[in-house]
């Protein structure tokens, strides 16, 4: 078992409590991965201190040499995709094609900012005077806080903590507990590549302590959070009262909806991919699957026959299409909420037990004859439970589409150019597809959801970070 540090101000240390955790393989639990430690709030203000007298030097730093320590990062990345592919699925569950995936997703993060660093500037703007001049600085925030879920360990850090070191921030990481090893494979790449003590700091342990210090320590300028409705409110609540920028991304329960004119093979597929892929522990998953009544019975058989036959289990085995719940307590709530909807009367179609065996393991679950006020229908499960709403006709299911608090990503399935677009302007979400499935993004588009989930104040992703991770001053010169 190895024994791993936080990273501050450049050096490994423990806790300052001297505590400390084990993580295990979801798959098999009694298999210790790792001892990390408790980060307590007392680490986090030095990560705090250390991060504030680094980042002066680092924004000092002209961009094009930030940026390409981010693409040699980027290239270490890609040396070591096996290496980091198998310790995210060890430790987070996914399976291997999934990590692999991800990892590909992160080196293709840090290459798109570290081509940022030849981007960022300003605007000159026409002066309203004679022998004038009149342009814009894009100008780093300071200090950045960068707070992590444990679904996808390395893209997330990624797409946060890429944007803020290229755009001259200096940045305290706080990963998921869960998955801490993911996070030190990142930052010893970003190190390695030459990073500047001080600019990036490491701390590993619970959210709360971390968390509170970390949103209410006046040199962190920004926030950025994703994770639960719960914490994300709360994070902003406190960063916000003393006006830094908070960015939170939080839940989902992401509609596909299944026109009568849809091709039913790829409807299935997209159902299965967005419900069942990563086990269904994305934000972006699909938790309702919204069918026309003239196409629903063909496409439950049809979904049914196709989750029958996907292969669970250990994500390192050859020919596993989905892997185990997280942990314990994520297992415990998928098996909750099927009891829900078997109580609440919507019908089980296939799965919903627990598999033998020692690791987290659910069957994929899918339920049909679900209402819009169900509860499975409303509350974000995070888990491989999909209900099937049947809807008369397009009014109702974008309706239905609609009838939750979250607003993330939907997806509809149909060959009506015109319907695709109606519903495009119509569903209250941040991501809109069409005949794709509600997983997946392009890293250089902006990503944020509506209503619970997010704040609605900034973007991720693509150019659209820039407004987060930057302030703009504007200059006024009068010359001659």
């Amino acid at each position: 078992m190895e024994t791993f540090k936080n990273l501050i101000d450049g050096e490994l240390v423990g806790a300052s409590d001297g505590g400390t955790y084990e993580t295990r393989d979801p798959a098999h639990p009694g298999e210790v991965l790792g001892s990390f430690p408790l980060a307590t709030a007392a680490d986090a203000a030095r990560a705090v201190a250390a991060a504030a007298a680094a980042q002066p030097a680092w924004a000092a730093t002209p961009a094009p040499a930030r940026g390409a320590i981010l693409y040699k990062a980027s290239e270490l990345v890609d040396i070591r995709v096996d290496q980091l592919a198998r310790a995210m699925t060890r430790e987070e569950g996914k399976t291997l094609a999934e990590s692999r995936g991800e990892v590909l997703r992160a080196r293709d993060i840090l290459r798109y900012y570290g081509g940022e660093g030849w981007r960022v500037g300003g605007d000159v703007l026409p002066a309203n005077a004679a022998n004038g001049m009149l342009y814009t600085r894009r100008e780093p925030l300071g200090v950045v806080a960068v707070i992590t879920p444990w679904n996808f360990p390395l893209a997330i850090p990624a797409w946060k903590i890429a944007p803020a070191l290229v755009y001259g921030n200096a940045v305290v990481f706080k990963p998921a507990s869960a998955t801490p090893h993911s996070a030190v494979l990142l930052v010893e790449a970003l190190v390695e590549a030459g990073l500047p003590a001080g600019v990036l700091n490491l701390l590993i342990g619970p959210g709360a302590a971390v968390g509170d210090t970390l949103a209410d320590a006046p040199e962190v300028r920004g926030v950025s959070f994703t994770g639960s409705y719960a914490v994300g409110s709360a994070l902003y609540s406190r960063a916000t009262a003393r006006m830094a920028r908070a960015q939170v991304e939080m839940g989902g329960k992401n509609p596909l909806v299944v026109l009568a004119d849809a091709d039913l093979d790829l409807a299935v597929r997209l159902a299965v991919m967005g419900g069942f892929g990563l086990t269904g522990q994305a934000c972006t998953a699909t938790s309702r699957v919204i069918v026309e009544e003239a196409v629903a019975d063909a496409f439950v058989v049809a979904l049914a026959e196709a989750v029958r036959g996907l292969k669970v289990g250990d994500g390192l085995d050859d020919g596993v299409q989905m892997g185990p719940a997280i942990s314990a307590e994520q297992l415990e709530t998928d098996l909750r909420y099927i009891e829900v909807g078997k109580a609440e009367g919507a019908a089980l179609v296939v799965g919903g037990e627990r598999l033998d065996g020692e690791g987290h393991f659910v069957q994929p679950t899918v339920f049909d004859r679900v209402t819009t006020t169900m509860r499975i229908a409303q509350e974000e499960i995070f888990g491989p439970v999909v209900g099937v709403i049947r809807v008369a006709g397009f009014d109702e299911a974008v309706a239905a589409a609609n009838a939750i608090e979250f607003g993330l990503s939907a997806s509809v399935v149909t060959r009506d150019l015109g319907a695709a677009l109606t519903f495009a302007e119509r569903v209250e979400a941040g991501v809109v597809k069409v005949n794709e499935p509600t997983t997946g993004l392009a890293l250089q588009a902006p990503f944020g959801g509506f209503r619970h989930s997010s704040a609605t104040t900034f973007k991720e992703q693509g150019a659209a970070a820039l407004e987060f991770y930057t302030r703009t001053k504007t200059v006024y010169v009068t010359y001659g």
